[in-house]
């Protein structure tokens, strides 16, 4: 096992080690020098270009690292992503360098399950109208949807979409599930019905998203697939903005052939306030906070954190990232 000692790690996940101070604690008594995000915000390449040059390892959050950044890259063996999505890292040129890429799999599943029902339930029940008409001094008659019978769509059935499933099943709803390559014992277990996307996209009364961005799923939901869905159905997109386009979705519940959607991600985070999604009355919104719970934020940078050790100590990292 090598001596780690004079290396140096590069921390720009926001959130490392807020709700557990020993993942900070730890990192700095195993490596020589440890440099954490000044900025509140993610990594630009002009911050990279100043910061990078000299790194070890990188545990990195949400920040865009392509080509043009690896290239900044000297020293880099490792790029601990702190989360499961690495659609933001062009793995192929990191992997052409030398340069291991690991992800934390699984470690937000049950916070990103919560906050999409959640926000199913506040689209069914129609929670943020009421609140904000009884603030306002009304008491308005709230005509709901019950989420009991209806149909669930979960178009991914990785850990995300099984999270999710659990908590539908409670609420007696019927589930079903589109995966390129699905789980099936985990779809007996919870009682999810394997189907083809169309059969998914037809039947949902609510559809929820759970895919990871690849080539094959960006802009899934799009002009052409729209149409395939249940007129009146609800979309709920806590996953990434990648897979809806959003000119099309605007233009779906304008005419009223999506009912309302809750969405905790857009293509320019933040979103222009004068976006006429984020202003519509029948978009519900979040600040990409799908995984941030303490315990998801205490999992996810305990599993960067052993990831990132792992590859400087010259060991196969529990969860490296394979193309």
């Amino acid at each position: 096992m090598k001596d780690i000692s004079s290396c140096k790690v590069l921390v720009t996940a926001r959130s490392f080690g807020t709700g557990d101070s020993a993942l900070k604690g730890d990192l700095e008594s195993a490596v020589g020098e440890v440099v954490y995000n000044p900025f509140g915000r993610a990594f630009s390449y002009e911050d990279f270009e100043k910061y990078l040059p000299g790194v070890d390892g990188l545990i990195a959050g949400v920040d865009v690292i392509d080509a043009r950044v690896l290239g900044l890259a000297n020293r880099l063996r490792v790029i601990a992503r702190y989360g499961a999505g690495v659609d933001q890292v062009d793995i192929q040129f990191a992997q052409d360098r030398g340069i291991v890429v690991t992800n934390t799999p699984g470690a937000n599943a049950a916070a990103v399950a919560e906050l999409a029902f959640g926000m199913m339930l506040s689209l069914a029940r129609r929670i943020p109208e009421a609140v904000a008409a009884t603030r306002a001094g009304k008491w308005p008659r709230v005509d709901g949807v019950s989420l009991q019978g209806q149909v669930l769509g979960l178009m991914g059935f990785g850990a995300v979409g099984q999270e999710m499933a659990r908590r539908a099943a409670g609420f007696g709803m019927v589930i079903l599930a589109y995966d390129p390559a699905p789980l099936e014992s985990a779809a007996l277990e919870l009682g999810v019905r394997l189907c083809s996307p169309e059969e998914v996209l037809e039947q949902s009364d609510f559809l929820s998203l759970h895919m990871p961005l690849t080539d094959e799923t960006q802009g899934f939901l799009n002009s052409e697939t729209i149409p395939f869905l249940k007129r009146g159905a609800f979309l709920i997109n806590t996953a990434r903005n990648g897979l809806v386009e959003e000119t099309a979705l605007l233009q779906a519940l304008n005419k009223g052939f999506i009912k309302g959607a809750a969405l905790d991600c857009f293509s320019k985070e933040p979103p222009d306030p004068d976006s006429s999604l984020l202003k519509h009355p029948a978009v519900l919104v979040t600040p990409h906070m799908g995984a941030h719970t303490d315990g998801a934020v205490n999992k996810m940078g305990r599993m960067a954190l052993e990831n990132c050790l792992a590859v400087l100590r010259g060991l196969e990292p529990p969860n490296r990232v394979l193309r």
